[in-house]
């Protein structure tokens, strides 16, 4: 993609990451998650770990998070894979950054559902905050990237923001959401009308009764 963030040079990763291990916490959470799977079937780790490998970076670097080269190398080592199918995950799943990102990676969905019901306008609540495709925020908080269905298509427009999905969106929400972020707030996730979850708007039409 065109608008997608530029790898960094792989000298200076190196320099930066090459002696990246798990924390003592994490080195737990590894034995959790390679005590799942049985012998022979180490492979079937790679995703959890890499989400865990990039959460690690995100804390060290008050960031969402991503997976430097030599950092995707540690994490194949682990579960003993070769580090191109390591990386052909990385590189298919959007939910595995594979250059930095700010401390709130704003993911807008594009796919035609939400476009026909206003993520343009999502979009633009965003550029008028200084977001630009691709880039991150001077500031290090903003960096924003258009993608494909992230499967709210009832709630449509919405955006992933790290962990948290924002829907039902419109150009002011988008602007409030994005301003108490900036403020160190923790906004309201799920639907921004008076909605809940992806029942009808207003409350059910039919079987009240055991609506809770």
């Amino acid at each position: 993609m065109a608008d997608a963030a530029q790898i960094p040079d792989e000298a200076e990763t190196r320099a930066r990451w090459g002696g990246f291990a798990w924390t003592d916490a994490n080195a737990e959470q590894v034995k959790v998650v390679m005590a799942r799977y049985p012998k022979g079937r180490e492979h079937s780790a790679i995703m959890p770990l890499l989400d865990l490998a990039q959460r690690q970076v995100g804390a060290e670097t008050q960031t969402q998070g991503w997976l430097p080269v030599p950092v995707i190398e540690y994490v194949a080592k682990a579960v003993g894979m070769p580090y191109i199918r390591a990386l052909e995950v990385v590189s298919f799943y959007t939910m595995y950054n594979m250059a930095p990102v700010g401390r709130y990676h704003v993911q807008v969905c594009g796919t035609t559902p939400c476009m026909l019901r206003g993520s343009d306008d999502v979009l633009d609540a965003c550029y008028a905050k200084g977001l630009k495709k691709g880039a991150t925020t001077a500031d290090g908080l903003f960096t924003l990237t258009e993608v494909e269905c992230l499967g709210a298509c009832v709630n449509a427009p919405m955006v992933q923001i790290n962990d948290d999905n924002y829907e039902d969106l419109t150009f002011d929400s988008t602007t409030a959401i994005l301003e108490a972020l900036a403020r160190g707030e923790q906004p309201k996730p799920g639907p921004q009308i008076d909605r809940f979850l992806s029942a009808p708007v207003g409350g059910p039409t039919v079987l009240k009764e055991f609506a809770k």
